[in-house]
């Protein structure tokens, strides 16, 4: 079985797999300011072949990397993301938080005043260790690791009119109630590829870290058809 590699979203850690995540899964930091630098960077240390599970920006790197080098790619995981190119309104946002950074704010500070569209608003409520968990996933990115992400951000271009190219069998999962990529986005994506398939959980944009359970359940389910998958090709 070839290797799970998960990439998490910006101001995000690893963390955000906490009980969700294949054993000995390969979790890399992305910190490089451009698209195009994290994807050589990271085509550079994992293995020859993995099976590459992307959340938010790391699911727009998993897919800038498998459009790059699809025959080092056995499978592709896109939660809680977009394919889409940046909106002016993004990128704006983007350009303040680095302001904020410059200006001492923290991760934590940022990241909290966006914890409703994270979370939504009645489990950032009811749930506060759940809360308290991705603001600390704030002070563990830190500044500049956050400032790497948000200047690779502004680098993003148009992924969905090019995912027709992909020929890596596809699993995209979206929440119900994530309004930072909501489940549209994640038809659009699914429509546009060749082997693809959508299932949609009963979460907010932070869905690993919101259903562990239900998501380890859902990626080792459809781990194992890759991997019956591949031996039935062999013998073919």
């Amino acid at each position: 079985m070839s290797p799970s590699v998960l990439l998490p979203g910006m101001n995000c850690t690893a963390d955000l797999w906490t009980g969700a995540s294949p054993t000995g899964a390969i979790q890399p930091v992305l910190d490089r300011p451009t698209m195009s630098a994290q994807v050589d960077a990271l085509l550079a240390t994992l293995p020859e072949r993995f099976v590459l599970v992307g959340h938010s920006l790391g699911a727009i790197v998993a897919m800038s990397l498998a459009l790059t080098a699809p025959e080092r790619v056995a499978g592709l995981c896109l939660v809680s993301t977009n394919a889409k190119a940046p909106t002016q309104s993004q990128r704006e946002g983007w350009r303040e938080w680095l302001a904020e950074l410059d200006r001492g704010t923290s991760p934590r500070a940022l990241q909290n005043s966006i914890l409703d569209p994270l979370l939504g608003a009645t489990v950032a409520r009811e749930h506060p260790a759940l809360a308290e968990r991705t603001l600390r996933m704030g002070d563990d990115t830190g500044a500049e690791v956050l400032r790497a992400q948000l200047r690779m951000q502004l680098t993003r271009t148009d992924l969905l009119a090019r995912l027709p190219e992909l020929p890596t069998p596809t699993l995209v999962v979206s929440g119900l109630d994530d309004e930072i990529t909501p489940p549209h986005f994640h038809t659009e994506i699914v429509t546009r590829m060749r082997d693809a398939r959508l299932v949609t959980l009963d979460a907010g944009h932070l869905l690993p870290l919101q259903r562990p359970r239900a998501f380890a359940s859902l990626l080792r389910s459809w781990q194992g058809q890759l991997t019956d998958a591949a031996a039935g090709a062999a013998r073919r």
